[in-house]
């Protein structure tokens, strides 16, 4: 005999769990948090900035569906999550943020094999922020923010600089591993 399969609440329920585990929060309150401290106004014109359709993201704030499958689209959400703080703080005005969220919306991604070091001089390097949001996204896209932490406390007594890798470009904010990446370039 099938067991039935859980109601649509339980399913959204289970989604925005996942979520909190994969992105640290469901994406119904990171999205609107960001349409909010970005001045985006409705959910479309997130959907435009992100390179995902209005319905997709719909689907992916009510919990229809748990994760964001493109990894350039979690990259450019990084990239407005990071930007967003930098406007609460003050460090980023309303036109600069409306001129980074047009670059955000064309960005098409960064290589993580490729470094500014090994790029440098090279049409379409990638820079150290591209770089970092690459690390990120793919660390972020295989697993939740609290298995890598588990991952790295697992690591630390006999690896403790790839402990600190995936610490810091796993769980960490954009700012501390970008730090990290500028430290290790040479």
């Amino acid at each position: 005999m099938e067991t039935p399969a859980p109601e649509p609440a339980t399913r959204a329920r289970e989604a925005r769990e996942l979520q909190r585990g994969w992105y640290g929060e469901p994406l119904g309150d990171l999205f609107r948090r960001l349409i909010a401290d970005l001045g985006l106004q409705n959910q479309v014109r997130l959907a435009g900035v992100l390179g995902l359709s209005a319905p997709m993201l719909s689907q992916l704030m009510s919990g229809q569906r748990a994760k964001i499958g493109n990894p350039v689209v979690v990259q450019r959400l990084q990239m407005l999550q990071e930007l967003a703080w930098q406007v609460a703080e003050g460090s980023t005005g309303p036109t600069e943020a409306g001129a980074r969220m047009d670059q955000i919306r064309k960005w098409g991604g960064a290589s993580v094999l490729g470094t500014a070091h090994s790029t440098a001089g090279r049409p379409g390097a990638a820079s150290p922020r591209e770089v970092v949001h690459g690390i990120q996204a793919v660390l972020r896209s295989v697993a939740s923010a609290d298995e890598i932490a588990d991952a790295a406390r697992a690591l630390a007594p006999s690896h403790a600089h790839l402990a600190e890798f995936l610490r810091v470009y796993g769980t960490g904010r954009t700012g501390e591993a970008l730090e990290h990446f500028k430290a290790h370039q040479d």
